[in-house]
């Protein structure tokens, strides 16, 4: 099936041929759905921290940083912003010249809220020798929509979501990217340094760099501290072989295997290389405006705190689990276990089978998942999921691990209290301070198959285990509640309109 021009295209990009087969293999059995125990809730599964406790977090996360401790801001920043413009797309494309949805007069109607309306103007002006309002008053809309689109004007049809104007100031519109910075000095400096690091694509790295070299300096000054800023991009050796509908590779035009990137759980490789203590994970587009940070900071410092505090008592029974340890004290520590993984039959282990039980199950990653309360927003949620070596952890899920057929499940599913914002504060160190090796903690089995198209054809996609389901699925894992307020995120243009990033 693969000839020696394929095995060569195979190495090229660090793959090796046993994966390829693997892949193709996973393309004719698919993937199994997880089984489920129950959606995670406020007291089972999911904290709910008093004031008092909080605050000690928060106390405890201060005491860590001024320790010294290496904390790093991670930043997936790869996506294209093409779908947030997916109805501006449509209307530059209709057979029609003036706003006619409920979303397209809403765009034109309140324009000039948005950030980057002094910059579409001026891309306006030089293109077509009227700015927004004269464009407007003459009913040409699609040059105001094309012009935010298209490459000549800002070509934000194109551009990365990090790189969009999203929020305005008295000294000048921001980016994500900058928003980041600022909640990169907020909650995780440490010493006075904030290090952070964004994954992004190949083809938008130097515009990063060019972005980052502009604005850091002034944010550096701004809260009297330094930046170390990195960048990543996703590896070739992640991206995944595409199939045919009969599950055999798809080919191009000139007979080469197609590859595609494998989705955000090929992250995990750039996190791996991250060196760090403390890691937090946050998605590019959920920031807001200088006005509403101090509640997501606080969050921030509370999770962190949480995190930190169940890593030091971690790592203390690790230590005593180095020692000779009676019965007793192997309970107690199962009983601490029980908070993150249940094991159904421990009785039964003998007293050396339950402390390597034990071991195995506390020296691995750890992660504290903000959660907040389902208010209907597409994605996972967290859950009660059975694995393969038959104990119950806490999970996040998304919809396409659930069967869908299975009435019980779907009902977990859509009835579940609370939502996974990607809201994310990770350990990444064992109790000796040497780095996990995380690729050894991912569930292979939780990949998804997709359908796409190219050149007209129809292929299926395979995506690795994602990075905070799947490709996390053997990390120690804690739920916290968090306020609404710390998720605004932006899927569409229209919601730059949204009360929290005005």
């Amino acid at each position: 099936m693969l000839s020696q021009q394929d095995l060569k295209q195979i190495a090229l990009r660090g793959i090796s041929e046993e994966q390829i087969e693997n892949q193709l293999k996973e393309f004719e059995t698919g993937f199994p759905f997880l089984k489920l125990e129950a959606a995670a809730a406020v007291g089972k599964g999911i904290i709910a921290p008093s004031e008092e406790e909080r605050k000690a977090s928060i106390r405890h996360w201060e005491q860590y940083k001024e320790e010294g401790h290496r904390v790093v801001k991670f930043v997936p920043a790869s996506g294209a912003a093409s779908r947030m413009f997916k109805n501006m797309f449509a209307f530059v494309d209709a057979d029609y010249d003036v706003p006619t949805t409920d979303f397209e007069k809403k765009y034109f109607a309140d324009i000039k809220k948005f950030a980057f309306y002094d910059a579409l103007d001026a891309v306006c002006q030089k293109n077509e020798g009227k700015g927004i309002e004269a464009l407007i008053a003459e009913g040409n809309y699609k040059a105001v929509a094309a012009n935010m689109l298209k490459k000549e004007g800002l070509n934000y049809g194109q551009l990365p979501k990090g790189m969009l104007l999203f929020h305005k100031y008295a000294e000048g519109p921001r980016t994500p990217m900058e928003e980041h910075l600022v909640e990169g000095a907020l909650y995780a400096a440490s010493k006075g340094e904030a290090h952070v690091h964004f994954t992004v694509s190949h083809e938008h790295i130097e515009f990063f760099k060019a972005k980052v070299a502009e604005k850091a300096d002034g944010f550096a000054q701004k809260f009297g501290i330094k930046y170390d800023i990195s960048f990543s991009e996703q590896k070739p050796s992640t991206d995944t072989i595409a199939a045919n509908p009969d599950n055999t590779p798809f080919r191009e035009a000139d007979g080469s295997l197609l590859f595609r990137p494998g989705g955000h759980g090929a992250l995990i490789e750039n996190l791996n290389d991250i060196d760090a203590d403390i890691v937090f994970i946050k998605n590019i587009d959920n920031v807001v405006p200088d006005r509403l940070k101090p509640e997501t900071v606080e969050w921030k410092q509370i999770i962190a705190g949480l995190l930190v505090d169940t890593q030091t008592i971690i790592f203390g029974y690790l230590r005593e689990l180095e020692g000779d340890l009676d019965r007793k004290a192997l309970n107690k520590i199962a009983e601490f276990l029980e908070n993150f993984v249940h094991h159904p039959n421990l009785d039964a282990l003998s007293d050396a089978e339950l402390k390597a039980y034990l071991i195995k199950k506390l020296n691995r990653p750890i992660r504290v998942c903000g959660v907040v309360k389902n208010v209907g927003e597409p994605g996972g949620g967290p859950f009660l999921t059975y694995n393969q070596d038959g104990t119950v952890s806490l999970q996040i899920l998304e919809s396409s691990q659930i069967d869908t057929n299975n009435a019980e499940y779907m009902k977990m599913f859509t009835q579940g209290t609370h939502f996974n914002p990607v809201d994310l504060v990770c350990a990444i160190k064992d109790y000796k301070g040497q780095p996990f090796n995380l690729p050894d903690f991912v569930d292979k089995t939780t990949g998804f198959i997709s359908s796409k198209s190219k050149g007209g054809k129809e292929l299926k996609a395979l995506e690795l285990p994602g990075l905070w389901n799947g490709a996390m699925s053997d990390w120690t894992t804690i739920f916290v509640e968090v306020p609404l307020g710390t998720f605004n995120p932006v899927k569409t243009v229209n919601d730059l309109l949204r009360e929290q990033h005005q």
